[in-house]
Formats: structure tokens, sequence, C-alpha cells
């Protein structure tokens, strides 16, 4: 053979080699992926490279990272076009099945639409009868006409159809799961329409936990089971039996921002400030390596928010005031956003009240409810008593146009109470504390950082401390950390109320408490419970 040809041959062999090179990387590249999303079974007809795609697809929907799974179903798409269910898994990628405000209800119709223009269509190219019940149940969500909640029930209810053929299918079951925690969320005076029986949402949020629960009993790397779980138990009552999912969860989907995050909302009703911290800085800077703009910063967001709450628990000031700092970072980046300007607002606001370092600013008719509340509180602590009552006018104005606004008509009253005690009147301060407290366990106690954010509980029994109804007191920071577990204000308050009392055994108990979470020398609080225990 002569020196072309050898070339030929060389050439021929090498790209042989690149080939083979390129698709063994590739395979180790979605195997190292498959790692960080967690281990489950969704067999389909398409084919190996597709399949590959559409799992990891599925991984990052189980976890809701979007972006991250519309990436893999298009990929497989393009590996195989009449793939149905990798359209399917992108129809679902567009919109936030329990957040009403995350929507976009024309892309998963385009997306489906692009697989075929009718169900018919649609349908003849989902080879077996559970993909196209998993197609139909797209189809429910995305071409059902009316309100979201009608499409949230319709996928609820095609769901269940599928669940009902395929009872032993792990992931069907995990996706009808996910479809009654959404499902849930549709309320008519507390009840929805579910066929001929009326369902409470809180029944059946309970029966998705029930289904995901046997799911993480079998397969306890089930990113799903361990996120539905914590979604379906997310209330301070039910939080116990999500604690195992939440501690697991942690580390099944590392890849995805929210799985990171996600756990914290177990861990902040257990008052677990440390690992709410940890975790939400995890979430963070997870969200902010994958956000490109164009992008949405919410994941950023609701870690910042969340992570700063963890940190000022641990009477962390200068991590609280980093926190402000990175979600002004985001702001920057996303000019003119509404929810990363709202979310900088509140933490400011809340390093303000939880630090009470107290600060006054100008009125203006930009500042929001949290806003409020920070600078009615600090004038009131402040003795500038005028401006504490421009505010508690301004505030009640607003509650009163917004009667259904309870987390308003609860600032109001705080900071009217507030006012009303600096102004000499105790009593009609307390009266209209205790209102608030009345009003304020007519709720759900908070699901995540405290609403509002000086909790009415924690403001009653300070007021009435500095009163000296060290009983009384007491009574509300203990109702408070029944509500809210492990705050430390709450445990200060019952500290300081119990030494008023003379009791020193309970005393010691809730200092002790406080100073577990509080470590920094330099701030008086931790100097006074220091000082009473005698360390």
């Amino acid at each position: 053979m002569n020196r072309k040809g050898n070339n030929v041959m060389k050439n021929r062999f090498n790209l042989f080699i690149c080939a083979l090179l390129t698709g063994l990387f590739s395979s180790v590249s979605l195997a190292a992926d498959l790692e960080q999303i967690g281990t489950f079974d969704f067999p389909t007809s398409a084919s190996d490279e597709a399949q590959a795609h559409f799992n990891l697809g599925v991984g990052y929907l189980h976890s809701f990272g979007w972006k991250q799974a519309r990436t893999e179903f298009r990929k497989a798409q393009e590996i195989e076009p009449d793939f149905a269910l990798a359209y399917w898994g992108e129809a679902f990628t567009y919109n936030h099945p329990l957040i009403p405000v995350l929507q976009d209800p024309q892309s998963p119709i385009d997306t489906l639409e692009r697989l075929g223009l009718t169900s018919e269509e649609r349908l003849s190219k989902a080879p077996t009868m559970r993909e196209k019940g998993f197609v139909r149940a797209a189809e429910a969500f995305a071409f059902t006409e009316g309100s979201l909640g009608e499409k949230r029930l319709a996928w609820m209810y095609a769901m269940q159809d599928l669940y009902e053929k395929f009872p032993d299918d792990r992931e069907v079951a995990a996706f009808y799961a996910v479809s009654m925690i959404s499902g849930a969320t549709v309320s008519n005076d507390g009840r929805v329409l579910n066929n001929f029986l009326t369902e409470s949402g809180t029944e059946i949020t309970m029966r998705a936990g029930a289904i995901a629960m046997d799911l993480f009993r079998e397969n306890p790397d089930h990113p799903g089971a361990a996120h539905y779980i914590i979604h379906s138990f997310d209330h301070p009552t039910y939080a116990p039996l999500a604690l195992s999912a939440a501690e697991k969860y942690a580390s099944i989907a590392p890849a995805v921002s929210h799985a990171r995050h996600m756990p914290t909302h177990i861990f902040i009703q257990h008052g677990m400030w440390n690992k709410v911290s940890e975790w939400n800085d995890s979430a963070f800077n997870a969200g902010k390596n994958l956000w490109e703009p164009g992008d949405s910063a919410g994941d950023q967001n609701h870690s910042s928010d969340w992570g700063q709450y963890g940190d000022l628990q641990l009477g962390d000031f200068k991590r609280s005031a980093l926190w402000i700092e990175r979600a002004g970072e985001v702001l920057a980046k996303m000019a003119g956003d509404a929810r990363s300007t709202g979310t900088l607002k509140t933490m400011k606001a809340r390093h303000i009240i939880e630090t009470e370092q107290w600060e006054t600013r100008d009125m203006s008719d930009d500042l929001n409810t949290d806003e409020l509340l920070a600078l009615g509180l600090s004038a009131a602590h402040l003795g500038e008593l005028d401006l504490a009552q421009e505010v508690a006018d301004r505030l009640a104005d607003l509650a009163a146009k917004n009667p259904n606004n309870t987390n308003l008509n609860l600032v109001s009253m705080e900071v009217n109470a507030l006012t009303m005690y600096k102004h000499g009147k105790g009593q009609d301060a307390v009266s209209m504390l205790m209102e608030a407290v009345e009003m304020a366990e007519n709720q759900s106690p908070p699901r995540g950082a405290a609403s509002p954010l000086k909790p009415v509980h924690e403001l009653a029994g300070d007021v009435l401390l500095d009163m000296g109804e060290h009983k009384q007191a007491a009574e509300l920071y203990e109702a408070s950390l029944g509500r809210m577990a492990n705050r430390p204000r709450a445990l200060l308050g019952a500290g300081r109320s119990y030494a008023g009392l003379g009791d020193e055994y309970n005393a010691r108990q809730r200092y002790q408490d406080f100073h577990a979470l509080w470590q920094d020398d330099s701030l008086a609080e931790v100097s006074e419970a220091k000082g009473y225990l005698g360390l």
C-alpha cells in the first residue's frame, strides 16, 4: 500500500478512535451526571442514547431543576424526534406545580404540538399504554381551558387514572404524588372537588405523602420520593414525618439548586439553624453557577432569604449582612425584577428587626409592609414617636383597605401597639397585642421564616416583660416557641421572664438553649446569658 493509502487508513483509524472515545467520555459524563440527581428506574421505548438523556431530564424534573431538565429532554428529542415522553417531560418544565406566579401556559402547548398537532397524532407516537397515559396527563394540563387550578386538577385526575392502571409502577406513583400536591393547592372554602367526593387540600396532600413515603422506603435514593415527602409534610404539625427524607435529600441530588434548598423547609421547622444556613448557602451557589442572562434568579432569591434567616437565628450578624450583599448582586444583574427587589427589601428589614439594631429613614411611598414594620418598630424604640405614629397611621390605612391580608393587619397592629406603649398607653397596647395574638393563632404557623418578621407572640411578650408581667410574658414566649421552634429571641425572652419570676430551673434551661445558638461574646445578649449561667 502506498503512503497515500496508509494515510487514509490512519485517518480512518483516528476517526474511529475519536468516535469511540467521544462515546466513552459521553457515557462516563452521563453516568457521573446521573450520580448527582438520584436513583430511579423509568424504562421507555426509546433508544439507549435517547433514554440516557431522558433519564437525566426526569431526575432534574423530580427536583424542580427546570432548566437542566429541559436541556436533557430536548437532547433526547434531537436523537429521537418522535420520542413522545421527551416532549411530555419538557411540557412540565415551564410551570411550577406549586407557585402560581411561576407559570408559562403557552410553552407546554407549543412543546406538545411539536410532537403532533392532534392528540391522535401525539398518542400514535407513544407505543405503550403507560406512555400514552403520561402523554394524556401532559395534554390534560396543557390543553384544559380555564384557570390554573382547573389545569392542575385535570393533571391530577389524569395521573390518578394512570396510577389506577399501573399501581405498581414507581414512576407513575411518583408523578401521581406531585400532581396531587399540586392539585391540593386548588381550594374552594378549603375543599376541592375530586370526582364525586370532596376532600380537603390537606387530605389530598397526606395521601400524596403516603405514596411518596412508600417509594422512599423502597428506594431511599429516589429524588422524587424524598422531595415530595418534604412538600407533603411541609407544615409544623407534620414536619417530623419528613425529617428522615430531608436529611437524605440534601445529598441525593446535589446537581440541582432546589434540591439543596428543599430540606431546609423541614430543618427550619425543627430550629436546625446550622443546616438551614449550610444548605441554603450551597443552594445559592448552585443557582449562581447555573444562572445565565435571561434566566430567573428564583433559586438564588429563595436561598438568600432563607439562608439569612438561619444565620440570624445563630446570632451571626456578619453573615446576615453578607446575604444582603449577595441579594444586592442578584438584583444588580436582574434590574427591575420584582422578586429580587422584594427579597432584598425583606432581608434588609429582617436584619434590623432580628438584630435590634434600630435605624430610621424618611417615609416614602415605595416602602413595603416589611420595611414599614422595621421603620415603625425602630422609630418607637428610638423614641421618634411622631415618625412611629406616621408609620402606624400608614399601616392602619393599608390594613383597612386590605382586610383579608392577615400579615398586613398583624404588622399594622404590632406597630400601632408598640407606638401606644411608648406613648404610655400600656393597657391599650396589651389589648391590641392580645387581639393580634388571637388573630395569629387562627392561622397556621409559618412554614419558613417568621411572618410577620417580628412574631406577634414575641412582641407581646417583650411589652409584658417590660411591664413586669413576667408570668404572662413567659407564657407568650413559650407559645411562640411552640409555633416556631428554637427561635433565640423567644428563648432569651423566656429566660428573662422565668428569672423575673424567680424560677431558676426554667430560666437556666432557656438561657442555656439561647447560648447554645448565640456564641458571639461581643453581643450584649450573650454576655447576659453567660452572666446568668455563671460562665
